[in-house]
Formats: structure tokens, C-alpha cells, sequence
């Protein structure tokens, strides 16, 4: 026990709780005079999710890499379950009903992808085809598993994590310059395949008043909610484009715009900090981590956050189409946010094992 304590990253730790307030304090305000048993749940979640971040703290990591070729194929096998018995809701079909709790496996395939891809590079680098070949069916079988949900946002998601752990394994930057050529040849091919109402987002990204009670409401209202808050924000449960719920999903995707209306300039300010503090903290674990896993596996976590923070707070302000993807630890949301604490334990887990390193040593190439 004294051994964990002594290991953590308390900075890391300080920027997970002070987004914990944050989040709950801008969720009982997105549900208020609504349906606050989605605050309580919501408390219920970090609960849950905080005791899984403890618990993983004290797992070796040496035992997580033995279990990440378990536990990506159960993530796999949930994702092949949800067209055949996964519940409809919002017009996808992404959860399994587990009687408890209603599961997106998704949510469980990205962490799970991120251990199973720092486990397989551990020992070798990203520059062989064999073995870069590997890391891409990895990826791309459970990606092609979520478009077809469908799920375009997460499977950007798992695909650019994917990219980033490719790259800090060794992917020669060239071999990264054809594959960025490739991606962009295949976007016709991409949007031949999209489905309509992902084209319409695409479109009403270029012009949101070409439909401004449709498809364009959701980013009009958004960016009237942000752009009203100013600089002080117009003060806690006060903000008129929630209240009047004007803005959809406010609760969810679109939780930042309450946030900016109420709270103003001076609260963006502050959750991109914690961000960046977040960020900051889970790269400087990855440099200072005794093993390569240990490393690697930071880099594709901090990964993902980023990815999520940019493109919701993106979408939010109307620089990106409007994707299902949820702000960490601030939007609504279960099975996301008991992963996302889940995969910050395997982080603070490296940190723990690393807390005698000697500043100049470089990374190894173990497991262990």
C-alpha cells in the first residue's frame, strides 16, 4: 500500500478529481428541473469507475500484458454480439443489455486495442510489414465491427489511437506519408459508403443555415450558447439556452455548450487546463516508464483523450460535423466513464513502477 501511494502521480490524480467536480457540478446543471436521476447515476458511474482506477493500480503490469490477448478477444466477441442482440437506442445499435447495465463494447474495444498493440510492440519495433500487418488486422476488424453500427466517430477514434501508437512503436515517418495519402485518395470511396444522414453532417459543417430546423439546429444552437456566455458566463443554472432547452443533448455530446454559457470564457479556460494537465501528465509517465509497454500504453491512452477533447469541443463550436463522441469526464454517460478512469489506472500503474527510475535511462523493451 505504501509502496502505491508513494508511486502515484498526484498531479494526475488532482486533475481526474477536479474534473470529477467539474463534470457532476455542469451535469446537475445541464439536467436541471429535469430528470436528475441522471446525476445520481452519473455519481454512481464515478463511483464505480474510481473503484476500478484504484484496483488497477495495484496490477502489475507485467499481468496486463498477459491478459491483453484475453481481454481484447472478449471485447471482440461483445462487438460481434451487438448486431445479433444489442439494443437499439438514438437509431444505432451499440449496447448489450446485461441486465444491470446496458454495456457499448465499443468503449471497452479501445482500451482494449491500446493494451493488446503496447503488449505486441514491447518487443519489437513497427518496421517489419509482418508485424505492422498484425497491428493494422487488430484495429481494423473490430473498426469495420463499429462503422457498421453505426459508430463513425469511434471508429476515428480507435483507428487514430491506433495511428499514434503505430508511430511511437517506431513507424518510419514515410511509410506514415503514404498512409496519410492513401486515407485521403479513399474519401470518395469513404463517402460513397457513408450513410445519409452522416453526409448531411459533413454538409451542414460547410453551411448549417442551408437547414437551420434540421440538421443544422444542433451546431446553431451550440455555438449561440457558447458565444453568449462572454467572458464571465451568465452564472450557474442561469444560462437561457439550456434552461430552455434549446440545446440538444445537453446532457451528452453537448454538455461544453451549457458549460461556455454558464460559466463563460473563465470556465473553458479552466476544463482545457485540467485537460492539458491531464495530457501533460500521462505523456511525462510515458517518458519516465521503466518498460516499453508501460510507455507505449501511456501514448495510446493520452491519445484517445485528446482525440475526444478536440473533436467534441470541435464539433460543439461548429469546426468539426457533429459525431457521437462524449467530452471526457464532463458529459453523461456510463460505460465510458468507468473505462476511461479504467484506462487512467493502467496509467497511474506505470507511473507506480516507474517511480524509481533514473531520469536519463531510456524506456526498455520489456514487459516487465
Amino acid at each position: 500500500m505504501i509502496r502505491v501511494l508513494r508511486g502515484m502521480d498526484w498531479i494526475l490524480l488532482l486533475a481526474i478529481i477536479s474534473l470529477a467536480a467539474l463534470g457532476l457540478v455542469m451535469l446537475y446543471a445541464a439536467v436541471h428541473q429535469g430528470d436528475t436521476g441522471l446525476w445520481q447515476k452519473q455519481f454512481t458511474f464515478w463511483g464505480i469507475g474510481f473503484a476500478a482506477f484504484l484496483v488497477l493500480c495495484f496490477v502489475q503490469l507485467r499481468l496486463l500484458g498477459l491478459i491483453s490477448w484475453p481481454f481484447y478477444a472478449l471485447a471482440l466477441l461483445l462487438l460481434i454480439l451487438v448486431p445479433l442482440v444489442g439494443d437499439v437506442q438514438m437509431g444505432a445499435r451499440r449496447w448489450l443489455n446485461l441486465g444491470i447495465v446496458n454495456l457499448q463494447p465499443s468503449e471497452l474495444m479501445k482500451w482494449a486495442l491500446m493494451l493488446i498493440l503496447a503488449s505486441w510492440f514491447a518487443t519489437r519495433e513497427a518496421r517489419s510489414m509482418q508485424d505492422i500487418g498484425v497491428a493494422l488486422l487488430l484495429a481494423v476488424v473490430p473498426a469495420a465491427l463499429i462503422v457498421n453500427q453505426p459508430d463513425l466517430g469511434t471508429t476515428l477514434v480507435l483507428l487514430f489511437a491506433a495511428t499514434s501508437l503505430l508511430i511511437a512503436a517506431g513507424l518510419p515517418w514515410r511509410w506514415f506519408g503514404l498512409a496519410v495519402i492513401a486515407a485521403i485518395g479513399s474519401l470518395p470511396v469513404l463517402w460513397h459508403f457513408m450513410h445519409d444522414y452522416q453526409k448531411q453532417r459533413v454538409l451542414t459543417l460547410l453551411d448549417p443555415q442551408s437547414d437551420p430546423l434540421g440538421a443544422g439546429y444542433h451546431v446553431i444552437q451550440s455555438t449561440i450558447a457558447i458565444g453568449s456566455g462572454g467572458l464571465m458566463g451568465k452564472g450557474f443554472l442561469q444560462g437561457t439556452q439550456g434552461r430552455l432547452h434549446f440545446l440538444p443533448e445537453q446532457h451528452t455530446d453537448f454538455i461544453f455548450a451549457v458549460l461556455a454559457e454558464e460559466g463563460g470564457f473563465i470556465a473553458v479556460v479552466i476544463l482545457l487546463l485540467l485537460y492539458t494537465v491531464l495530457i501533460t501528465r500521462m505523456l511525462v509517465i510515458s517518458n519516465r516508464a521503466h518498460s516499453r509497454f508501460g510507455s507505449l500504453l501511456c501514448i495510446g491512452v493520452a491519445s484517445i483523450f485528446m482525440l475526444y477533447i478536440t473533436v467534441n469541443i470541435g464539433m460543439v463550436s461548429g469546426i468539426f460535423p457533429v459525431v457521437g463522441l462524449p467530452l471526457p469526464f464532463i458529459s453523461y454517460g456510463g460505460s465510458a466513464m468507468v473505462t476511461m478512469l479504467a484506462a487512467l489506472g493502467l496509467v497511474m500503474r506505470v507511473s507506480i513502477e516507474s517511480r524509481d527510475r533514473i531520469p536519463w535511462q531510456r524506456p526498455g523493451s520489456s514487459l516487465a
